[in-house]
């Protein structure tokens, strides 16, 4: 099952409280995908981090796929934000995780060769015999500059099968889709809200099949 809404992220979400029977991956807008100053930006994305951790039940996680930027020579770093929403939440950090975007060693301009994967909860704990890699060298095909890689969304989508009851994925900054259809591929159910009429209809269609496709090309 795959549905996708058309509609503002954060509204979406206080309209429809603690998600039961859900965990949600996701990847928070950045700056030049939103109409705002640097410095309010930084305020908005620690309140958007702590809206979608807010609609996570006990028996949920959140992970967030994000990558840090450079600002007039300084750096923003992401992970550090979402952190420390998690920490003001009272959501326990279960990993962090690093996802190659450019081979190790490559020097990068902009933005840096690697994302942040970072899991929180508060009632899940690890179960170790089950941990996955720390470090995925590749992120894997996405449809878009700003998406999530297939082998990033994969690993995320089974930590939640194998440490979660939560069957059913939330992405409510949806874009394309890539997590809703790795999440379906997987036999998971997955819920999506995206603002844009046409990304909504991408994330509607968007197959695991395709994603394969566009890596092997």
């Amino acid at each position: 099952m795959r549905t996708v809404y058309e509609g503002e992220a954060l509204a979406w979400l206080a309209a429809h409280g603690v998600l039961e029977g859900c965990s949600v991956i996701t990847s928070l807008p950045d700056v030049s995908e939103v109409q705002l100053t640097f410095p309010a930006w930084k305020g908005w994305f620690r309140e958007a981090a702590a809206r979608v951790m807010a609609s996570v039940p006990q028996d949920g996680v959140v992970l967030f796929f994000q990558t840090d930027i450079k600002v007039d020579g300084r750096w923003v770093d992401k992970g550090y934000l979402v952190s420390r929403a998690a920490e003001e939440a009272g959501m326990d950090t279960l990993f962090h995780r690093v996802v190659c975007r450019a081979p190790p060693g490559a020097v990068t301009h902009g933005r840096p060769g690697w994302s942040h994967l970072l899991a929180f909860s508060r009632g899940v704990r690890l179960d170790l015999s089950r941990s996955l890699p720390d470090v995925l060298p590749e992120a894997g095909a996405t449809t878009w500059t700003r998406g999530m890689g297939r082998r990033a969304c994969e690993l995320a989508c089974r930590f939640v099968l194998t440490h979660t009851a939560t069957r059913t994925v939330v992405d409510p900054f949806c874009g394309h889709g890539t997590v809703l259809a790795v999440a379906n591929h997987l036999g998971l159910a997955a819920v999506g809200v995206e603002l844009s009429p046409k990304r909504v209809r991408k994330a509607r269609n968007l197959t695991w099949q395709a994603l394969v496709a566009a890596e092997a090309s």
